[in-house]
């Protein structure tokens, strides 16, 4: 989503507190140096979240590389109430996907928040690519078969007739919107079988979901467990907090990306920090980074549905100002690499060392800012998505794609969102 902020009920609940809080933390100390600006090459088509624009919404992105033609390669990205979109390596749309419509006249229409891949998944019909959605308005996940031939149509819906509420028991519940969120898909080494990670919409659940090969082609999934992650921390002066926020809503995760290598999910809590945990669901998470909000008191006013905060008493982290989205892995030979984490209260990206047995240290960060008037950098930026593959002659050393939630032209009141292509090779230079 362009913002989890702007875009959960009761917009203005933390717009205001997070932004002030975020501009101070992000201020550079005496002597700080700044961090390295890299800037994109491409831009998708602005999307509109009104009426006149489909009610689009960029959101999260998903990288697809055409191993017969790498330049013909794909990004699959959310586009929430809008569906999904289709793009080439140029930023053109090749597909626009409808989300499925509301059941009934009072009810949640479709709306597709994460997407994420499944590689060589069994079906009936062989083999094939997967992109996997989280629906939030249908509590349900949505599958598409990835097929790079089927030019101006690559992606076809494989999702089963009887795929099942993920959060909800009824469809009145589903209206409630504490439904699927955010996903990470993660295929196990050892049995071959592979699962989507989804998190619950206001609360702090996360559901695995195994997926499963159904007759005619088709993809289902079954629950395997769930886990729920704390509400309530106890600070080192011995009191408790949690993240203010409207009555009833409780600290969600969105952003959500999977080592493959270790089975080690990283989770993003959004005004918490990140997450540690075995993508299984088993064990017990660990908190590896907090956001610099983590701590600060908050009281709701209901006159103006915002959160007035309080005095900052210093227990959170120095990297990444609330919220903490768009988690992905940039994967390196011999377990190298960077776990990359949007900071989205002051428009950064921090970067991890991928390896557990350095503590994932931080190893720097860097903003995407704007090559040109027309091509602008990338703000509140919400998913992103990273491959270090060669792409072609277009991106050699990869790509990493992330979300604009002000991209331009803005069109006066008219929410503006889209997506940037930056080189994977300039992001790895400013990070060295």
């Amino acid at each position: 989503m362009a913002s989890s902020r702007r875009t959960r009920p009761g917009t203005a609940v933390l717009a205001a507190a997070l932004a002030v809080l975020g501009a101070v933390a992000a201020a550079p100390t005496a002597g700080a140096e700044a961090l390295p600006e890299v800037t994109p090459r491409a831009e998708t088509p602005v999307l509109y979240d009104d009426e006149e624009g489909g009610e689009a919404d960029a959101d999260d992105p998903a990288i697809w590389r055409n191993p017969a033609d790498p330049d013909r390669s794909l990004v699959v990205a959310t586009a929430k109430q809008g569906g999904l979109r289709v793009y080439d390596l140029d930023a053109k749309e090749v597909q626009s996907v409808p989300a499925p419509p509301a059941p009934g006249p009072d009810d949640a229409p479709g709306r597709f928040n994460n997407v994420d891949l499944v590689h060589g998944f069994g079906m009936t019909s062989g083999k094939g690519d997967l992109a996997v959605t989280s629906d939030r308005g249908g509590d349900k996940l949505r599958v598409y078969r990835v097929d790079g031939d089927r030019k101006g149509a690559p992606l076809t819906d494989v999702t089963a007739d009887d795929a099942p509420r993920i959060f909800s028991s009824s469809q009145d519940e589903v209206n409630e919107q504490r439904t699927a969120y955010g996903l990470a898909t993660w295929t196990d080494k050892a049995s071959g079988r592979s699962y989507a990670l989804v998190s619950q919409r206001e609360r702090t659940t996360l559901a695995l979901l195994e997926l499963k090969a159904g007759k005619g082609g088709k993809v289902g999934y079954e629950k395997v467990r769930d886990l729920k992650l704390p509400d309530t921390f106890r600070l080192p002066n011995g009191k408790d907090w949690s993240p203010c926020a409207e009555p009833g809503e409780k600290p969600q995760v969105e952003g959500m990306v999977v080592d493959p290598e270790s089975g080690t999910l990283y989770a993003g809590q959004e005004d918490v920090g990140i997450w540690r945990l075995k993508a299984d669901l088993t064990g017990k998470p660990e908190l590896q980074d907090k956001v610099r909000e983590y701590g600060v008191p908050g009281t709701y006013d209901e006159g103006t549905e915002e959160c007035v905060p309080g005095d900052d008493p210093g227990y959170g982290g120095k990297r990444v100002a609330a919220d903490v989205e768009g988690l992905t892995l940039l994967t390196e030979d011999k377990g190298d690499g960077y776990l990359l984490a949007s900071s989205q209260g002051d428009n950064t990206f921090a970067a991890y060392d991928r390896e557990a047995s350095d503590g994932h240290e931080y190893e720097g960060g860097f903003r995407v800012t704007a090559a040109s008037k027309e091509l602008d950098g990338s703000e509140e930026c919400d998913g992103a998505a990273v491959l270090n593959e060669p792409l072609g002659k277009r991106y050699p050393h990869g790509l990493l794609v992330v979300q604009d939630g002000h991209a331009t032209p803005e069109d006066g009141e008219r929410t503006a969102t889209g997506f940037k292509f930056v080189d994977l090779g300039d992001v790895l230079k400013a990070l060295d």
